[in-house]
């Protein structure tokens, strides 16, 4: 039916040819009707023709053509007696008709071998299943039915399917490297991740450090990627809000010194003590309302010595830090040592650029005094001749030094104890077991200091034994909490990883000088005479080459860069000029890079001390260091690098010294002994307490190995 129907559209669909037959009137639309009148038409004419055609021989007589008789009538006249070829009744339409109806056939033959474009589809789209659990396309009409499915989806196509329209591949790479890369053979895209986080969710750990790098590697490939310092650290931080806090490790070597596990426990305790005491919780509130102001009466707006004596949950410790960068960071790691050993939740006065400068160490508290404190200006006031004062208290026997630790009347809810140089005798009765018990009972203790008096508490009996518990390694106080607690903000952070990746990373070796200079009537060029002869003697810097060849260098030659840190320009000036103006006898390659010379300290300006921080950690990063006498900003350094430095300047001495421990040096330390109740030579009462290398009064923990 369908072919019978398709050749009558064919022969319907045939132009029309339309002629005008003046003999009978009729417009004739149709072959059949045209040929019928023509015919009729030629045999009127032959009729006509026999009656007048004259006998043979007269001539011929052309017979005029009528007007108004068209050229196809005409040449239909001449033509004679009609015959009929044998494809006179065909027309072209019909001709065309005929040779489709041939080829129908054939086309019914290869259509119904051929599936149809539905049926693909549904093969194709819709009926594949675990495309993205799998590689394997199964039909759900069996492979009988639809096995070529399974046979042209590749691999390929399958992920080109999944992916969006961003192609994620010819974002990141080609399909293969991408699935080498990236995914596992089983784990394609959707298993794990959405399209528009691939790298974020796939790529581990190690591959984002890896890609972060620079090609020549901040560090070896043995790298260690516990970025909690063997524990050290509290995980849960956010870490984009302090990226020095992780991130440290990819700049440091691993420490050989491991925390111990009792020091782990006692900050996971400590942190709990900050996050349920700290500032505005309910238990800070109940404690601060203890710190009641004087009436109207009084010129001066203080809190009463006499309160209610009814203890409270917490206990703080506030320090007011001052002086120099470097004193505020070992005075502040002491005092959280004293708040570690006495159960003390620690409060820093942010006024002093803490907060700028490091991040919180605490997990979901601050240690930072709160700005609406209410005794904030008070505390700030006191003085080593304020009454609510220890030593003066002491000295006034408010506070009795006696094996009970009695007191005269009631006690201040605060009291300071003040650590600065030059602190009087009675003062220094803080480091004194007796003097520690009437402290147990003050809620609130103020420490203004500019000292690492840290070694001072091992003379202490009751925390000699805890301490010796949290670092069964003497020497590592400093390291162990100086890592803890100081993680720089992420302005400074920003400033380090700058200097170090534009300047340090691709040296083989980084050696740090630290240049401090108290006494201004030495010139600089003599002091740095006696840093280069100290450096130079001990191998840290090779020799320059002034008459002979030098040794030949290549592209594989050795690389060293020097780190100087100094207010003053010229140390830089001098021995970049020496290294550049003459090769080295050992072919090594020198450069010479000094990150800011401020030419003052500016004590209080953010931006100086932001420098400052930055400098200080970027000598802790360096392999080897060359440090000053006297300078809390090289204890730092080494402390958080965990070196033993080579310490120079040191008076009458013009050589340089090597350090017998990392700590810092306790500049200040008391001469009283509690025990002997007379004065005593604190660098000989403990094995692993001794003066230090640049000040011969002053005390520093060492190794028990080094006594």
């Amino acid at each position: 039916m369908f072919l019978f129907f398709l050749s009558f559209c064919l022969t319907c669909t045939a132009p029309a040819r339309y002629v005008f037959a003046p003999t009978s009137g009729l417009l004739v639309s149709q072959y059949g009707q045209k040929r019928s009148v023509v015919m009729e038409t030629k045999r009127i004419r032959r009729q006509q023709q026999q009656q007048q055609q004259p006998s043979p021989g007269t001539g011929s007589h052309e017979p005029e053509i009528e007007e108004g008789v068209s050229s196809f009538e005409e040449g239909a006249s001449q033509a004679g007696p009609e015959r009929k070829p044998l494809w006179g009744s065909v027309r072209p339409p019909a001709a065309l008709a005929g040779f489709l109806l041939m080829l129908l056939p054939l086309i019914a033959v290869i259509y119904s071998r051929t599936p149809s474009l539905d049926w693909i589809c549904n093969c194709r789209s819709g009926r594949v299943e675990g495309r993205a659990e799998s590689f394997e396309a199964t039909s759900k009409h069996g492979l009988e039915n639809c096995s070529f499915a399974s046979s042209n989806i590749t691999k390929a196509n399958i992920l080109n399917e999944n992916v969006t329209k961003n192609d994620f591949r010819q974002k990141n790479d080609t399909k293969s490297d991408f699935l080498q890369k990236n995914v596992t053979e089983d784990h394609i895209l959707h298993k794990n991740v959405t399209d528009d986080n691939v790298l974020q969710k796939n790529v581990t750990e190690a591959n984002i450090l890896q890609k972060s790098m620079t090609k020549d590697n901040i560090l070896p490939k043995d790298v260690p990627r516990d970025k909690l310092l063997g524990g050290l650290l509290a995980a849960g931080f956010d870490e984009g809000s302090c990226l020095s806090r992780y991130q440290s490790v990819l700049y440091r070597k691993e420490s050989p010194h491991i925390p111990s596990p009792y020091l782990l426990e006692k900050l996971r305790k400590h942190e709990a003590l900050q996050k349920r005491c700290g500032p505005n919780t309910e238990l800070y509130n109940k404690a601060i309302k203890q710190l009641k102001p004087l009436g109207k009466r009084e010129k001066r707006k203080q809190f009463k010595l006499g309160y209610s004596n009814e203890p409270t949950e917490c206990s703080y410790l506030t320090l007011i830090p001052f002086s120099g960068l470097g004193n505020r960071i070992v005075s502040l790691t002491s005092a959280f040592l004293y708040a570690l050993l006495t159960n003390r939740v620690l409060l820093v006065d942010g006024d002093a650029g803490i907060g700028d400068l490091f991040c919180e160490p605490f997990p979901d508290t601050s240690w930072l005094l709160p700005q609406d404190f209410p005794a904030r200006n008070q505390f700030r006031s006191l003085g080593r001749n304020s009454p609510e004062c220890l030593g003066s208290m002491l000295k006034n026997k408010v506070i009795g030094n006696g094996i009970n630790g009695s007191s005269n009347g009631p006690l201040s809810p605060y009291v300071l104890l003040y650590l600065v140089n030059g602190y009087s005798d009675f003062d220094q009765l803080f480091f004194c077991e007796d003097v520690q018990r009437p402290l147990q009972k003050i809620p609130w203790l103020v420490v203004t200091s500019n000292q690492y008096f840290a070694p001072a508490l091992f003379f202490i009996p009751t925390f000699e034994e805890e301490l010796s518990r949290l670092f069964p390694e003497r020497e590592t106080v400093f390291h162990h909490l100086g890592r803890y607690l100081f993680h720089p903000t992420n302005p400074v952070w920003g400033l380090i990883t700058r200097s170090y990746e534009s300047y340090l990373a691709k040296a083989d070796e980084r050696v740090g000088l630290q240049i401090r200079v108290f006494n201004g009537r030495t010139s600089p060029v003599e002091y740095l005479d006696r840093i280069l002869k100290c450096a130079l003697k001990e191998k840290l810097l090779p020799n320059i080459s002034l008459n002979g060849p030098a040794a030949s260098t290549s592209t594989g030659a050795r690389s060293k860069v020097v780190l100087i840190t100094s207010l003053d320009s010229t140390y830089f000036e001098k021995v970049r000029s020496m290294y550049w103006e003459h090769p080295t006898v050992t072919g090594e390659i020198i450069s010479v890079y000094q990150p800011s010379h401020e030419g003052v300290e500016q004590t209080g300006k953010t931006m100086h001390e932001m420098r400052a921080w930055a400098e200080i950690y970027l000598l802790s990063l360096s392999d080897a260091l060359v440090t000053s006498t006297w300078s809390t900003f090289g204890y730092v350094a080494q402390g958080l690098a965990g070196l033993k430095p080579l310490i120079t300047l040191i008076p009458d001495n013009p050589d340089c010294r090597g350090a017998m421990s990392m700590e810092p040096c306790f500049h200040f330390p008391p001469f009283y002994g509690c025990k002997a109740n007379t004065s005593v030579d604190a660098g000989v009462v403990l094995p692993y307490v001794r003066h230090c290398e640049d000040m011969k009064n002053g005390l520093k923990l060492v190794g028990l190995n080094e006594h």
